[in-house]
């Protein structure tokens, strides 16, 4: 391991690491990755099986079971303390179970997305894997790549780097070879790339000093950990398990009072409020919500979506905005180049010549743009043999051009600089310009005539680029930013990109969802509009970046949500529209491919890239589409709304009818002069119903509750808890009545009579409230409706069994009792049918 190697010059730190300039070669390679282990933070960050296992135990909910199984021991209930602990083993261990297994699943499917790396191997550039990395490589790194490990640059050309993830600052950092002293900060190492930064422009070549764990980034994360921010689904559920644990801590107090001033036995008195705490956990919810992602995230992938994060499925549900570029997206991404005009309009071979020796010698970013020039040349026989290429200032964000320096073969010393670019940054930097093969001074009214050909041009949906040339004398083999000066502007690309097939039938879909579907684009207002109009949005609700750069931030807030297209954007107002859509209270998605892109993907509720990506982007992203097409995104929202609406269904309909029958158990324990159950038989009670809990998660979900946003609200489950939980102790206190005053049961009988009740109530309660239409309207899911089923079977047998009775404490009920049982399961079932109608419109009101 080299300390300090930023203080080494290129050479020194090619001896001491053994390499050469060509790279490694393969056999040593193999060797170093063999002996260091793979260039992998995650190792480092990974889980072994028995620390997940424990990792599962320290959900409030569950930490109230195994106090009461302790509890229980310490008072030798073993019964009781044994049907504990299988809860919590069964709920723990499904959903360890489940982890583990969506753990491997994810790491399956990130591996398809894994970083890949341009390095020297044997004197040739290969492309092998980042995790294959090794001290001594050369890495070729060019804009929008993701810096693989710690090294030193051996070469860089206008090489500006994004390190904030380490320093903090959050502008580019530019980045040349030279040597430091071995006391400069993190900041102060501009001859240094570390791992966990990214290219933001130019080209850099790099000798691989430190990997995975030994990097800096990877040191950082060992000692503080990677705890991702905590999402609006963890949050509620966090919230709302300490709300049940405040009002199990109420009742637990409550109950156990009351009975001690009734003069009650205080072990008994004390076990039954410990059954009552645990009968209203929801404690299969963390099981329930392992299941219900891993389950989600299989089938997003089998649709061609990968989560990179389980957590945003539910975010992926809740999303009510995307915000999308253009290119690619909405279209087709196979541009065309149409044409090559000088400024007049006609087509001119010679922009064409001039574009093609830009675009052949660029070595940057990647682009189909240049793709495009490239692929149009052989139509009209040029070539690039006859030319030299001497240098080149890369593409960036701010200057929004890319120039080539080239010298013809047969003539030396004579060389060529070619700019092309955007056509206002171009127009701004160009002083002359060439009119029918001469060149003069560019006028005003030139100007003014050339801007009029550019609009128009938009106008009728091409993407317009400007291109320009300058002259340079004898021995001019380097050019610099201040050479971009005084151009001779000679002519302008016109590009076609239509829209995608079909992409104005998803976006009304998108709509029917109750998603708006908003565009961000760099391109000028006019190629905005016009593709914005092919595709179903509104191309007169148009803001551009000028626009925005003079509003307050409460003025973009108000205006953001009214505006169907943004045009252009640059990098830092994308940041600032997601912002101003969150902070009007939407859920906002955000779709990018491109190195800009990368802090509104962190900053979106949901960032979404795809697999073609560059690395920035594709590690910034929350969830990456293998295809780049919204139809997709289309299927995995509704997807993830499946998800979040299978996991709020156990939360409201377990809480609720856990609720009510406490409630019912507290005000029954000192109107009653025996316990109304046994602890042990609350215990079982809630072990038999939770059973059929653990297919909620592939429950069927109704077409119409797919359709809006589904966002978390604790106030919506609380008013669910409370209202269909009361509805559950109104025909508690009635069968309390039936059976004392018209049965009049025995305190045996009694327990009895109410356990089949409660836990029938339970189960048929499940089927009921799973949907908000009639329940014989809404077909449940195979699993959920037959293990509903047997254990409804199970409750009514149980007081038959023989050898229970001494066990659990039950009496046989007469056949007249248990007919009233099922009249009564029957009547709450239907009186919860008549209070769903009412609830939800009521509450589809308030929202």
């Amino acid at each position: 391991m080299i300390e300090g190697f930023w203080s080494m010059s290129g050479e020194q730190a090619l001896t001491a690491l053994h390499s050469t300039p060509a790279g490694l070669e393969s056999g040593e390679a193999a060797a170093r990755l063999e002996a260091d282990g793979p260039n992998a933070i995650e190792e480092a960050r990974s889980f072994p099986a028995l620390r997940l296992l424990a990792r599962q135990f320290k959900s409030p909910l569950v930490l109230i079971l195994v106090f009461g199984a302790m509890v229980s021991m310490v008072l030798r209930e073993w019964l009781d303390a044994t049907i504990i602990l299988l809860i919590v083993s069964g709920s723990c261990l499904l959903s360890f179970l489940q982890e583990y297994r969506a753990s491997k699943a994810v790491a399956a499917l990130r591996d398809r997305l894994a970083l890949k790396a341009r390095v020297l191997r044997d004197g040739q550039e290969i492309e092998i894997p980042t995790r294959e990395i090794v001290p001594g490589d050369i890495v070729l790194l060019s804009a929008g790549n993701m810096v693989p490990a710690d090294g030193l640059l051996i070469a860089a050309q206008d090489c500006l780097v994004n390190q904030a993830a380490l320093t903090g600052e959050s502008l580019p950092v530019e980045k040349a070879p030279c040597v430091l002293p071995a006391a400069a900060a993190m900041g102060e190492r501009t001859n240094a790339l570390f791992a966990g930064s990214s290219l933001r422009s130019g080209t850099a070549r790099m000798l691989v000093v430190q990997t995975g764990s030994r990097t800096a980034f990877g040191q950082i994360t060992s000692r503080i950990g990677a705890a991702d921010e905590e999402t609006e689904f963890e949050r509620g559920v966090r919230t709302f398990g300490m709300m049940l644990v405040r009002v199990m801590i109420v009742m637990v107090l409550a109950v156990l009072t009351v009975n001690q001033l009734m003069d009650r036995p205080f072990v008994e008195s004390l076990l039954f409020a410990v059954a009552l705490a645990v009968g209203l956990s929801p404690e299969l919810l963390p099981a329930i919500i392992s299941v219900t992602l891993a389950k989600g995230a299989r089938h997003l992938a089998a649709r061609g979506v990968i989560v990179r994060r389980l957590d945003a499925i539910e975010n992926l549900g809740s999303m009510d905005i995307l915000c999308t570029d253009k290119t690619g997206t909405l279209t087709s991404g196979k541009v065309r180049l149409e044409a090559a005009v000088d400024l007049e309009g006609v087509p001119s071979t010679q922009v064409l010549q001039a574009a093609f020796l830009n675009a052949c010698f660029e070595t940057g970013i990647a682009n189909p743009l240049d793709e495009a020039i490239v692929e149009a040349a052989p139509a009209v026989h040029l070539s690039s043999e006859a030319w030299r290429k001497l240098d080149e200032i890369p593409y960036d964000f701010s200057r929004r051009r890319l120039s080539i320096l080239v010298e013809e073969k047969g003539a030396p010393g004579q060389s060529r600089m070619v700019t092309k670019g955007a056509f206002a940054e171009m127009l701004a930097v160009s002083g002359r310009l060439r009119e029918r093969g001469t060149d003069r001074p560019l006028l005003d009214e030139d100007r003014r005539r050339i801007e009029a050909l550019f609009e128009e041009k938009g106008k009728a949906g091409f993407r317009v680029l400007a291109v320009a040339e300058r002259q340079f004398s004898t021995g001019h083999d380097r050019v610099t930013h201040e050479d971009e000066a005084d151009l001779t502007l000679i002519g302008l690309l016109l590009f076609l990109d239509p829209p995608k097939e079909g992409v104005e039938r998803t976006i009304r879909d998108l709509r029917d969802l109750g998603i708006t579907t908003k565009m961000i684009s760099g391109d000028n207002r006019h190629v905005a509009a016009h593709v914005a109009a092919q595709v179903g949005l509104d191309a007169t609700a148009v803001l551009t970046g000028d626009e925005i750069a003079g509003m307050s931030s409460e003025a973009l807030c108000h205006r953001a949500g009214q505006v169907a297209v943004f045009a252009e954007i640059d990098p830092q107002q994308k940041e600032q529209i997601i912002h101003a859509l969150q902070k009007a209270g939407h859920a906002v998605g955000y779709m990018g491919d491109g190195i800009n892109d990368a802090p509104a993907l962190r900053l979106a509720d949901v960032g979404i890239s795809v697999d073609q990506a560059v690395d920035v982007a594709r590690e910034s992203a929350d969830i990456v589409l293998l295809q780049q097409d919204l139809n997709v995104l289309r299927q995995g929202i509704v997807d993830g709304r499946h998800t979040f609406a299978n996991t709020l269904k156990y939360i409201s309909i377990t809480t609720s009818a856990n609720f009510g029958n406490m409630v019912s158990m507290a005000l029954a324990t000192p109107l009653l002069p025996f316990l109304p159950l046994l602890p042990k038989q609350i215990l079982l009670n809630n072990f038999l119903s939770d059973i059929p809990s653990i297919a909620i998660s592939s429950d069927n979900v109704d077409p119409e509750h797919l359709e809006v946003p589904q966002r978390w609200s604790i106030r919506n489950v609380q008013a669910f808890m409370i209202v269909f939980g009361l509805v559950s102790s109104v025909f508690d206190l009635l069968t309390f009545g039936a059976l004392l005053w018209i049965f009049r049961t025995d305190a045996a009988t009694f327990q009895t009579v109410w356990f089949v009740i409660s836990l029938l109530t339970e189960l048929v309660v499940v089927l009921v409230l799973r949907t908000r239409r009639l329940s014989w309207k809404s077909r449940p899911g195979g699993l959920l409706l037959r293990t509903t089923l047997v254990m409804i079977a199970v409750g009514l047998i149980l007081p038959f069994v023989p050898g229970l009775d001494g066990l659990f404490g039950f009496e046989r009920p007469s056949a007249r009792i248990m007919g009233f049982s099922i009249a009564i399961v029957a009547c709450y079932a239907l009186a919860t049918e008549v209070t769903k109608r009412l609830f939800f419109p009521r509450r589809e009101k308030q929202a």
